[in-house]
Order: C-alpha cells, then sequence, then structure tokens
C-alpha cells in the first residue's frame, strides 16, 4: 500500500481517509508495522490528548516504529505536537523527533482557547508548502502550540506567532488540519504525496 496512516485510537481519521479519496488516493488505516514500515508514504494524524496517545504509541511499539521511518512522514495537529520533544499537556515526553517543545496558549484578552477556526499561513518553505500558499487561510483547532524556531516552514498569529508547519528531515508536519481545510488543504495534501 503505497499510503498508509497510522492507527492508534486518535480521532478524526475518518476526515483524513476522505481526503485522500478525493483526491483519488487509497490509503490505508493500519496499526501493522510492516505495513507501515514498507509504505511509501505515512500520515501520522490525530486528535486527542498527548499523555494517554504517548502511552498508547508506548504499549504497541508504535513510537520506536515512527522514529525508525526513513520514508516520507507527515504528522497532523496532534500528530505533529507527538513528533516534538516535549508537550506541557499533562507533562508529557514526546517521541523526540523534532527537537522543540509544545507549550500551552496563554490567551491575551478577547481571545479564546482552543484556537479554533480559519487563520492564515505564511513565511513557507519546504516541498509541502508552494510559495503560492502564502496568506492563504487553513482549519485549526488545538489548544498547545510550537513555537517558532530552525524546523518551522510556516507560521501563524494567534496570541503570538507560532508554528504552523514543521519539518526535520523525512518528516513534515501541520499544526492545522490539510483534511478540513478545502483546496488549500488538498494542495498541501497533493504536494506531500508528490514528493
Amino acid at each position: 500500500m503505497p499510503i498508509t496512516i497510522i492507527d492508534y485510537n486518535a480521532g478524526n481519521v475518518q476526515s483524513v481517509l476522505f481526503a485522500l479519496e478525493r483526491l483519488g488516493v487509497a490509503a490505508m488505516l493500519t496499526g501493522d508495522h510492516e505495513t507501515i514500515r514498507s509504505a511509501e508514504k505515512v500520515i501520522f494524524p490525530g486528535v486527542g490528548e498527548a499523555k494517554t496517545t504517548m502511552s498508547y504509541l508506548r504499549e504497541q511499539g508504535l513510537d520506536e516504529l515512527i522514529r525508525s521511518l526513513t520514508q516520507p512522514v507527515l504528522g497532523v495537529c496532534l500528530g505533529m505536537q507527538l513528533l516534538c520533544e516535549h508537550s506541557e499537556e499533562n507533562d508529557t515526553p514526546c517521541l523526540g523527533i523534532i527537537p522543540q517543545k509544545v507549550m500551552r496558549f496563554q490567551p491575551k484578552e478577547g481571545e479564546k482557547v482552543p484556537h479554533m477556526g480559519w487563520n492564515s499561513i505564511r513565511t513557507l518553505k519546504d516541498g509541502v508548502f508552494t510559495p503560492d500558499l502564502e496568506e492563504e487561510y487553513v482549519y485549526f483547532v488545538h489548544s498547545y502550540f510550537v513555537e517558532v524556531g530552525p524546523y518551522t516552514t510556516a507560521t501563524t498569529d494567534y496570541t503570538q506567532p507560532f508554528s504552523s508547519g514543521l519539518r526535520k528531515d523525512n518528516f513534515y508536519a501541520t499544526q492545522f488540519h490539510p483534511e478540513k481545510s478545502g483546496k488549500v488543504g488538498e494542495a498541501i495534501l497533493r504536494n506531500f504525496l508528490a514528493l
């Protein structure tokens, strides 16, 4: 199977499958190590809570498997956060692939957490983000964020500038949900599939 989606009891996985289907791409949802290892590309999606999810990944040996992948991997939302070193959400050690920390938003007056809804992406770089997507709007739902740093490939402002995209080696990630971001999200998924 060229595209596998890692199955680890995360919410929102069906919408990723449907988004790929709309692009004419067949994908398999699986937790099977060999199937994931032999895939051309891997998507690591997620909606959920960091500590519980990391516990499940460790129980299933998926933490070591994900760290060992050499093909393009796309982490989405919680998947992006779990690629980092540590999350403030319940003080959780994460996969440590991208050496950055995940922090909770500290909203200013009039701002709400979670950051939910459409917001723009900018300062784009790497193979998933192309210049034509600068200032386009994508869909977010999250209470935790990664600061802008050396692995940032896209930024968004909410309470402060934060990383809406990351990349280290073969690991790409988006804080927003490309599968819920209309034509812009489709373009980002296409760019990932074309890597």
